[in-house]
């Protein structure tokens, strides 16, 4: 416990240039305290108390505005960054030294049974007001754009854009920036390759029209 405690506090150390101290993070840093929160109401929920693990949960939701279910698996190194208003659910299942932004959602249709909630493999970056919904995964060192909507299957090192959310890949390379807004997109690079080309030959067309 102690172990992956000290790597929740280097998480933040090292994914946050705010940060200045270790002591900083344990007492000021809402993301952290959700987080040592849960891994004490998780222990509480496999133990058989229940009660306990959601009386732990809440009093944390009310204290922090992060709504983790006592339920969820979460492996080490997470960073929550600002977190007002992230929501993770019960079947949610997180791995290690995973980034998550304010008002993200990683939560259900309403149409599952069972395990509910997606799955985040490690590595994964979940930007800002992002909803990832379905008992789905999200592969290792993906990341999920700013406002994106995601309903479907993520797969390893690629980036999903968008409402509902698609997939590019980012060549294969696990990406190390936390970059939400700069995002490598592919297919936009290449529409705009195009939308230049045909204006080159429109004003090819043109110059030909007026030597007539």
């Amino acid at each position: 416990m102690f172990e992956t405690r000290n790597s929740d506090i280097r998480a933040v150390l090292e994914r946050d240039p705010a940060a200045r101290s270790q002591w900083e993070v344990r007492f000021l840093y809402s993301g952290y305290k959700a987080v040592r929160s849960h891994r004490r109401a998780h222990w509480f929920l496999e133990h058989g108390h229940p009660f306990i693990a959601r009386w732990i949960s809440q009093r944390s939701r009310h204290k922090t505005g992060i709504e983790i279910h006592p339920g969820a698996q979460i492996g080490k190194g997470l960073f929550i960054d600002h977190g007002m208003g992230v929501v993770i659910g019960e079947t949610t299942i997180i791995g290690d030294n995973c980034t998550i932004y304010q008002n993200v959602t990683l939560g259900g249709t309403g149409k599952d049974t069972g395990k509910r909630h997606p799955t985040l493999g490690n590595n994964v970056l979940v930007g800002s007001g992002a909803k990832v919904l379905g008992p789905f995964k999200v592969g290792d060192n993906a990341r999920i754009a700013a406002g994106a909507v995601v309903l479907s299957e993520i797969p390893p090192n690629s980036t999903a854009v968008g409402v509902p959310a698609r997939v590019v890949k980012v060549n294969g390379i696990r990406s190390e920036t936390l970059d939400q807004i700069h995002i490598s997109d592919p297919v936009a690079q290449a529409l705009c390759k195009l939308q230049y080309r045909i204006e080159e030959l429109e004003k090819q067309i043109q110059e030909l029209k007026s030597k007539e």
